[in-house]
C-alpha cells in the first residue's frame, strides 16, 4: 500500500515516533492513523500519544463571569496581528457578556446583529467570525482562565464554593488550561477508551515476557498511571505536583461540578 509522506509525518506529529517507524505501522494498518498509533504504543515506540486538533486558525476568546455562571465565546479571525487587536478583544469580551444576558447557549442562537463584524473587518481588513460558545452554571461559583495568548479560555464549576474561592478556581482553570483532561474523575473515563488503554497495556506486558497473573497487576498500575494523566481530580497539581488536585478539596464542601476548555481550532472539551 502507498503511504504519503503527509500521513507519515502526522502521524510522527501525534506521536513522537520516528519516520521509518510511523511508515512501517501505517502499511501494516492499512493506512488507519488510530490503528497505527495502537501498534506503536503496543511496541513502545509511540514517546506520547499527543491530542490531535492543533490550533489552525487565529482569534482569542472571550468570557463574561457572573454569580454562579460563567460563558466564553470564541472569536476567530486570519491572522495573530488581528486577534491582538484591542477593539477585537472588546468586541470578543462585549460579546461574551451579551450571551451570558441573552442566556443564548449556541452560536447560532445569538441574534445576528450581536455578531455583525462589518465594521471590524473593514478596519482591520481581514475575515472574522464567531465561532464557539461554552456555559457553565452552578450553585456555586464559576471560575475561568484565559492564556496569556488569548487562544486558550477555561470555565470550572465549583458547588458549594464562594467568592472567597475565587483564586482556588482560577487555579484549577489553569491547570485544565494546561493538560487538557480528558474528565474530571475516574468514573467518568468512557468505557471504550479503557477497553483500548487495558488492551494495550496487556499487550505490552505480554510482548515483555511478564507471565499473565503478573500481567495482570502491570495492567492496573499503568492504567491508574492514565488515570493521573487524563482525569483532572487525579492530576498532580501544576503548582505542587506533591499534591493531586483533588487535594485542593479535601477539608472543604466544595465539589468540582464541571468543566469547559476552548481552544482556538480544537474541539471544545
Amino acid at each position: 500500500m502507498s503511504i504519503s509522506a503527509s500521513q507519515v509525518k502526522a502521524l510522527r506529529e501525534k506521536t513522537g515516533a520516528g519516520m521509518m517507524d510511523c511508515k512501517k505501522v501505517l502499511v501494516e494498518a492499512g493506512g488507519d492513523e488510530e490503528k497505527a498509533i495502537t501498534l506503536l504504543r503496543e511496541r513502545g515506540m509511540a514517546k506520547a500519544e499527543k491530542k490531535a486538533g492543533r490550533a489552525t486558525s487565529e482569534g482569542t476568546i472571550g468570557v463574561n463571569i457572573a454569580p454562579g455562571s460563567g460563558v466564553m465565546v470564541e472569536l476567530k479571525c486570519e491572522t495573530d496581528f488581528a486577534a491582538k487587536n484591542e477593539e477585537f478583544t472588546a468586541f470578543a469580551t462585549e460579546l461574551a457578556a451579551k450571551v451570558a444576558a441573552g442566556g443564548y447557549a449556541t452560536t447560532e442562537e445569538i441574534p445576528a446583529e450581536m455578531t455583525d463584524l462589518t465594521d471590524l473587518v473593514t478596519k482591520i481588513g481581514e475575515n472574522m467570525g464567531v465561532g464557539r460558545v461554552a456555559k457553565l452554571a452552578v450553585d456555586g461559583i464559576v471560575g475561568s482562565y484565559v492564556h496569556s495568548n488569548g487562544k486558550i479560555g477555561v470555565l470550572v464549576a465549583l458547588a458549594g464554593a464562594t467568592d472567597a474561592d475565587a483564586a482556588l478556581a482560577k487555579d484549577i482553570a489553569m491547570q485544565v488550561a494546561a493538560t487538557n483532561p480528558l474528565c474530571a474523575s475516574s468514573d467518568q473515563v468512557p468505557e471504550d477508551v479503557k477497553a483500548k488503554e487495558m488492551a494495550i497495556y496487556k499487550t505490552q506486558a505480554l510482548d515483555e515476557g511478564k507471565p499473565e497473573e503478573i500481567a495482570e497487576k502491570i495492567i492496573i498500575g499503568r492504567i491508574n498511571k492514565f488515570y493521573k494523566d487524563v482525569c483532572l481530580l487525579e492530576q498532580p497539581f501544576i503548582k505542587d505536583d506533591k499534591k493531586a488536585v483533588k487535594d485542593l478539596l479535601k477539608g472543604t464542601k466544595i465539589t468540582l461540578s464541571g468543566f469547559v476548555r476552548l481552544a482556538l481550532g480544537e474541539d471544545a472539551q
